[in-house]
């Protein structure tokens, strides 16, 4: 197998997908977002044996020329880069179109000009919305409840363009509501623990009652490689999911339990999204994942959790999140 890039290598899921692939073997290109203060993200964390296994390439996936140079050596794309957050999408949606749909237009123009072997493109949960039917099966109908999610399924749409326009070999990878170290403090796990950790006697949250099907990033990593190894993919979108749920108020309570806290949760108006753009359900079947490739959960939800807890408690990695701002 020629080289891998990784776009979004610098992020949450990119840096743990780039660890992956490095230790089963592959040549990886990480691309990252450039920036003056020469940051390479989380792989800035990486131990120097791990740095010197990974080309670093600086740029911006905003940028076509920047893509096609990063693309020119390499038969795999891993694209994941991405703005994620839903608040931040909701006043600055121009970024999130010129980001999520354009970027991964570039993408896709550079892999049919240098026929890139494989090319498989990342989605999210939030394309479905709040569930109509459970579990949620890559059938489901796309609801744009935020920005966020309405570019995504523009990339999406793209995309799939590009497979049934010019036969180009892209899979639509979809992960449900992935979690772990590294993730950002946008996100509702990172909050409580944070929280948790500061010792704050009341939590800050949003709207408690939403749920959401939980995996492990270290299982929604291997979800992508399982993916990328099986040719019966090639066309497909496809879930990763564990085909399970959990309410954001019974989720933060195991977290106070597993921590030994005993607190309670305030509703911060801040955080809550409007009534329309709030999914309130997420629950996906994975049973697509399971019959094309060799992928399985390995990590259930108290695992995760712990794993994820223990992360945090490091306090080389605690003093990288601000715990007294909401951040969007």
């Amino acid at each position: 197998m020629g080289k891998i890039l990784v776009t979004g290598a610098d992020g949450f899921i990119g840096s743990h997908l780039v660890e992956r692939l490095v230790e089963l073997g592959y040549k990886v290109k990480a691309f990252v977002y450039y920036n003056s203060f020469n940051s390479w993200g989380w792989i800035d964390t990486f131990d120097d044996t791990l740095k010197k296994e990974i080309e670093i390439f600086a740029g911006d996936i905003r940028d076509p020329n920047g893509v096609y140079e990063s693309m020119k050596d390499v038969e795999v794309v891993f694209h994941l880069a991405a703005l994620i957050g839903i608040p931040f999408s909701y006043h600055s949606p121009d970024s999130y179109v010129d980001t999520n749909i354009k970027g991964t237009l570039n993408v896709l123009q550079a892999a049919k000009k240098f026929n890139t072997k494989r090319v498989l493109v990342t989605s999210t949960s939030e394309v479905y919305g709040t569930a109509q039917f459970v579990p949620i099966t890559e059938k489901h109908p796309f609801q744009g409840q935020s920005p966020y999610s309405a570019t995504k399924i523009g990339a999406d749409k793209i995309a799939e363009s590009f497979y049934r326009s010019f036969n180009l070999p892209i899979t639509i990878v979809r992960p449900f509501n992935t979690y772990g170290p590294r993730q950002s403090a946008r996100a509702v796990i990172p909050t409580i623990i944070i929280q948790l950790l500061s010792n704050a006697k009341r939590i800050k949250l949003g709207n408690i009652t939403p749920t959401r099907d939980l995996v492990y990033v270290k299982d929604t990593v291997e979800g992508f490689i399982e993916i990328f190894k099986s040719d019966k993919t090639i066309g497909e979108e496809i879930n990763i999911a564990t085909q399970s749920e959990i309410s954001v108020g019974d989720l933060a309570k195991l977290i106070f339990k597993l921590m030994n806290k005993n607190c309670e949760i305030e509703t911060d108006e801040i955080r809550l999204r409007p009534e329309k753009s709030e999914v309130q359900r997420l629950y996906g079947s994975n049973e697509k994942l399971l019959k094309l490739t060799n992928w399985e959960q390995k990590f259930n939800l108290e695992m995760g959790l712990r794993k994820t807890i223990d992360w945090f408690m490091q306090p080389n990695n605690l003093a990288k999140y601000k715990s007294d701002l909401y951040n969007i």
